[in-house]
């Protein structure tokens, strides 16, 4: 259903990102991504490695690594896709936000919801509208 092919929305290193293998069906699950959590605490040393721009919240008191491809889904302010955190799982579970089609990359926005249109911690002062 999904693959990691090279992304031409990413400028970074490795400019990957998650697409789709076949058509997928708006709500459908795309992915869930096991959980590798940790108090927030100890973000202090993960701060200090690349690391940092791909952990994600996890309740109040841990941040978290997500492994599978969760950390692979790119930026939108138009996403494709949401994530909800299933903590009984720990896992990210991704889902279809709008119809995709074969060969589309999913796109999630990373302020967690789809319409959030905050500037991102790496993008702060652009203009993202």
């Amino acid at each position: 259903m999904i693959e990691i092919k090279t992304s031409k929305l990413s400028d970074g290193e490795f400019n990957r990102g998650v697409f789709a293998t076949r058509d997928i069906a708006k709500g459908e699950l795309i992915h869930e991504a096991p959980v590798l959590p940790y108090r927030n605490e100890e973000h202090e040393h993960i701060e200090k490695t690349f690391l940092a721009d791909y952990v994600f919240e996890y309740g109040a008191h841990h941040t978290a690594l997500l492994l599978g491809y969760g950390m692979l889904f790119n930026h939108s302010y138009t996403p494709n896709a949401s994530y909800e955190i299933n903590f009984d799982n720990h896992t990210f579970d991704f889902y279809a936000y709008t119809d995709i089609k074969a060969g589309e990359e999913i796109l999630i926005n990373y302020n967690g919801e789809e319409d959030n249109m905050d500037p991102l911690w790496f993008d702060e002062g652009k203009d993202n509208r």
